[in-house]
């Protein structure tokens, strides 16, 4: 496959295009073809843009076309603003609003590099949840298993990919919303460290979101930060330009979760354990266990519980970015489970924010002397094998806690979070690690993937589905 080349599936079907020897044309009608075939089952694809798609693919074709992503077809999440179209967040409180008027800055660099918008992706309401279930649209099912979620609250975009049905689809990560769908698809997510892709606008989530590349080989998402990384005017937080170093990790620290919860599911555990033998078999890195216990020190002393100042930072910001009388208003508009967020987010106070919001520096100073400039964290980046597309956990009628995920301490760090896939769960789901590094050392994260993938190979597409290209 093309995969296997080294170069990634997106630069070899650029170079095609750029040397004209398939047309934007020809890609984008097989995309828009291939959604209409899959998407009434996956419900992956919430709107689709054919004319205005197929005539950019057109014009682009005539005057011969360019950039590193040329004529690739690209599907735009339903939180993330596209110029002309309508942003819902999956919510019917949102029916009615104004188009966008400016593309959010990732997806006007994509655009920029040559790719055509062809339609938005599905998201849990507001991107609240690990998976991708809402009101206004319905659940999104998984391409590897019709009767379990793709994860969220990247879950549209994951699930396209997997399935092939565009080979561009953007995703952000606020608390593993990019990371838990590449878990569950089968793909390569990052949530690259806080600060190298510049906002506009501004997300909700004020520090802990973030864009970032979802694909399906380390290769691809690679040259997806390339093309998306850089600072913009007007989001202070963002990195000056600067050249990544390369290389590999010199040490490996393992755990089986980011907080003390106990054992993992044998479920879980088996493939995590083949995992690690994998690194230092396959790769030549020895692995030094950990207890969960021993990541966050500091932040522990401190009264911090990351599962608990990921919620109360990221609900509280919510809730100022909605406007509180807008939210006491919506109430009833906003599916059962926003509902409960926002109103318990209403019950926290000033106090419960900063106490939160302060112990961020707890978490990122623990990993900072954790990881040094040289190692790497890996755990499973999820405690279960996965749920239903309407988020319970099967045989039950609960959702996942925060026992079920390893990725919001990240987001709270701002420390780069790169799920890759190692292997299929006894249910038959794709089974990922997170590997977690030094801030500003994402191309140490991606050295160990490009590595990783090279000894432990995975399908690009799930079974049953054509890879794109």
């Amino acid at each position: 496959s093309a995969a296997s080349g080294g170069l990634g599936v997106l630069a070899e079907l650029a170079a095609a295009v750029r040397d004209r020897q398939v047309s934007a044309v020809e890609l984008v009608t097989e995309s828009l073809a291939r959604i209409e075939r899959w998407n009434p089952s996956l419900n992956a694809v919430t709107a689709v843009r054919a004319e205005r798609a197929l005539e950019e693919a057109r014009a682009m074709d005539e005057r011969g076309a360019d950039g590193p992503l040329a004529g690739l077809p690209l599907l735009v999440k339903d939180n993330t603003d596209l110029a002309g179209a309508v942003t819902h967040f999956a919510s019917r409180s949102m029916l009615g609003r104004p188009p966008a008027e400016r593309s959010e800055i990732t997806v006007e660099r994509l655009v920029d590099a040559g790719a055509i918008v062809v339609g938005r992706t599905n998201i849990p309401e507001f991107a609240f949840q690990g998976w991708t279930d809402n009101d206004l649209f319905g659940p999104t099912r998984n391409p590897w298993a019709l009767d379990r979620s793709p994860g969220g609250s990247s879950g549209g975009s994951g699930a396209a990919l997997a399935a092939g049905l565009a080979p561009l689809a953007t995703a952000t990560d606020g608390g593993g919303s990019i990371r838990t769908p590449a878990t569950f698809c089968g793909l390569v997510g990052l949530k690259p460290t806080a600060g190298l892709i510049g906002r506009r606008p501004i997300p909700s989530w004020l520090e802990c979101s973030t864009q970032g590349p979802m694909a399906t080989t380390v290769a691809d998402a690679r040259l997806l930060l390339e093309v998306m990384r850089g600072p913009v005017e007007g989001d202070p937080s963002a990195a000056p330009e600067w050249t990544f170093r390369g290389g590999m990790p010199v040490r490996v620290l393992a755990t089986t979760r980011t907080w003390d919860f106990g054992p993992l599911p044998p479920e879980v555990e088996a493939p995590f354990r083949a995992a690690l033998e994998a690194i230092e078999r396959d790769m030549g890195l020895p692995v030094e266990e950990l207890e969960p216990s021993s990541l966050f020190p500091t932040a522990t002393a401190n009264g911090g519980d990351p599962g608990r100042d990921w919620y109360v930072t990221v609900a509280v910001e919510e809730l100022h970015w909605l406007g509180r009388s807008f939210v006491e208003e919506n109430l009833d508009r906003f599916s059962a489970v926003f509902r409960a967020e926002m109103e318990r987010a209403l019950g926290y106070t000033v106090e419960d924010y900063l106490a939160a919001r302060h112990r961020r520096f707890d978490y990122a100073a623990d990993l900072d002397r954790l990881l040094g400039q040289g190692a790497v964290h890996v755990c499973p980046t999820h405690g279960y094998q996965g749920w239903a597309p309407e988020g319970t956990l099967p045989g039950t009628d609960r959702v996942a806690g925060p026992e079920g995920y390893n990725t919001g301490e990240f987001n709270l760090s701002g420390h780069p979070s790169l799920s890759v896939p190692a292997g299929i769960c006894a249910n038959g789901l794709p089974f990922g690690i997170l590997i977690n590094g030094p801030r500003w050392r994402d191309d140490l994260l991606l050295g160990f993937g490009e590595r990783w993938q090279r000894v432990r190979p995975w399908p690009v597409v799930a079974p049953g589905y054509e890879a794109f290209g």
